[in-house]
């Protein structure tokens, strides 16, 4: 009991110490005084000189601090050099670009946004709890800063976007302007599947009797690369086949797209007990690595490598882009995809809040660094520099205006979208290999059924159960993480064991605060 009551206090105290830290931060700024989805058209943009900047101070020479989710490009300190020569001279300052790595990102991104560490810009989507952070004031709003450090950006970015994106009708990011589906869908190697004559996996059974198929035929290769990120890429993509209303629902909350104002607790269901199932079966079946909640890959690495031969679910993009870098190596390999569409029987389109660059509440530059974000926008040099990386070494353009990867995905440095460069795309200077033109049938196919994502408008609000919030996250680490990785052997047990330390915690309350909210977004907004 004393150990229970030490983690709880030390959980109630971490969140304490959140608040505070966000509330001195919010006032730190030194600078600063002061269905949207699939519809909109940016302004027409030019790569003409955006050298000159108004109305904000670039006297005093500064480091900005740029945080971005996963894993560094090797030749990031190349780039950034080149960065920053453009930088000195147009902006006064250098960029120092900061990468979690894809390892227990969201603690660390916790970290970044409660220490007080001096953070000048960093990604932010709904899967990164943007709207709850942006609620607690973790993000300084950016509407009197705009038109004074970043207006090309403002007079860009279509105001149904801005709209999307605001929080209490304030704005907390800029968001990206790429229409695309980050829906998920089924991968595979398709080479091996005809190779051996197996199914196609087109939903959750022949997917399985794929995996089933690779695990006699290969015995050497793992049939399904799953990281420790088991809720992410396992759990949560099983509920998605399910037909959820999507985003980064938490607590155990369950919400149909078909029924949006009926949540429920999926904690405890026979849903959850069947998916449990599924995946201790799979894991029985040696379809993963018994050691998954200490495997820090990347999903796509063990596919490129061979060393792995499916994906639950990814996007059609990410897709084929993992197909590219292990035909680079590879020639002969080749991965198939099938959307969840053709089991849910719907898609949506991404929304605005999907992809964004916030000035956390930490910054001290927060003027130049949206100076600096407009320029990675809006100036094709800044563009391609930090989408590409350098002509002539990492890529080239053909003859045709096709992207074009120089070496291979051992060779070179900075892939295409190499710093995970997604919300500062600009679709007038994007480049593409060859083979996009599959995303491209994909997404025409996915606006066949699209509906419009009726989740990331909603904001929460945990200051009414924050002590509880914190102490449930402990639990669902100690006793949800192993059952989603099928290393417990009694699953029904296992997860009664979880649902009596999860009501203990004020599960209970979680749920009943978070659903009331839910309730009241689907009566403001009238979603039915």
């Amino acid at each position: 009991m004393a150990t229970k009551r030490k983690r709880f206090i030390s959980a109630l105290l971490s969140v304490f110490l959140l608040i505070t830290i966000l509330a001195g931060c919010s006032s730190s700024n030194s600078e600063t005084k002061t269905d949207t989805t699939g519809t909109s058209e940016a302004p027409t943009t030019t790569d003409k000189d955006t050298t000159s900047t108004t109305g904000i101070d670039t006297s005093k020479k500064v480091e900005l601090q740029f945080y971005m989710l996963g894993s560094a490009p090797k030749d990031l300190s190349v780039v950034e050099a080149e960065v920053n020569k453009l930088t000195e001279k147009d902006l006064n300052a250098t960029v120092k670009f900061n990468f979690t790595t894809w390892t227990d990102w969201e603690q660390k991104y916790k970290l970044l946004l409660s220490s007080g560490q001096s953070v000048d810009l960093i990604y932010t989507a709904e899967w990164t709890q943007f709207q709850a952070y942006a609620k607690k004031g973790a993000f300084l709003p950016l509407d009197d800063i705009l038109p004074k450090a970043a207006p090309k950006v403002q007079a860009y970015v279509p105001q149904d976007m801005w709209d999307a994106v605001k929080i209490d009708n304030k704005i907390y990011t800029v968001p990206a302007t790429y229409q695309e589906y980050v829906t998920n869908g089924f991968v595979w190697r398709e080479d091996l599947r005809q190779k051996y004559n197996l199914p196609k996996p087109v939903d959750l059974a022949s997917f399985e009797e794929y995996l089933d198929g690779i695990k006699k035929n290969e015995p050497t290769m793992m049939p399904l690369s799953v990281n420790s990120d088991v809720r992410g890429n396992l759990l949560n993509l099983l509920r998605e086949l399910r037909g959820w209303i999507g985003g980064p629902i938490p607590y155990g909350v369950n919400i149909q797209y078909d029924k949006p104002g009926e949540a429920y607790s999926y904690w405890g269901s026979d849903e959850q007990l069947q998916d449990l199932e599924t995946i201790k079966r799979w894991q029985d079946k040696g379809f993963f690595s018994k050691n998954v909640l200490n495997v820090k890959d990347t999903l796509q690495d063990p596919v490129t490598s061979g060393k792995a031969a499916a994906i639950l679910g990814d996007n059609p993009t990410r897709y084929n882009d993992t197909n590219n870098k292990m035909k680079s190596t590879h020639p002969d390999w080749d991965l198939g995809y099938t959307p969840y569409a053709t089991v849910t029987g719907f898609a949506t389109p991404v929304h605005p809040i999907h992809n964004g660059f916030a000035v956390p509440a930490s910054s001290k530059n927060a003027e130049r660094a949206l100076a600096f974000y407009e320029k990675m926008v809006m100036d094709k040099t800044y563009n391609w520099l930090t989408e590409y990386g350098i002509e002539g070494k990492n890529f080239e353009v053909d003859s045709e205006g096709h992207y074009k990867m120089l070496g291979d995905s051992n060779s070179n440095g900075f892939q295409r979208e190499g710093m995970q460069g997604w919300a500062w795309r600009n679709p007038e200077f994007m480049l593409f290999d060859k083979s996009y033109d599959g995303v491209d049938a994909i997404f025409k196919e996915l606006d066949k059924v699209k509906k419009p994502d009726l989740y990331l408008g909603f904001a929460e609000d945990y200051t009414a159960y924050q002590a509880e919030r914190a102490a449930l996250e402990q639990v669902e680490k100690q006793y949800l993480f192993p059952l989603q990785a099928g290393i417990v052997a009694d699953v029904k047990g296992g997860m009664e064991t979880f649902m009596t330390k999860a009501k203990q915690a004020g599960l209970d309350k979680v749920q009943s605060e978070y659903i009331k909210q839910w309730n009241a977004y689907v009566a403001e907004k009238g979603i039915q």
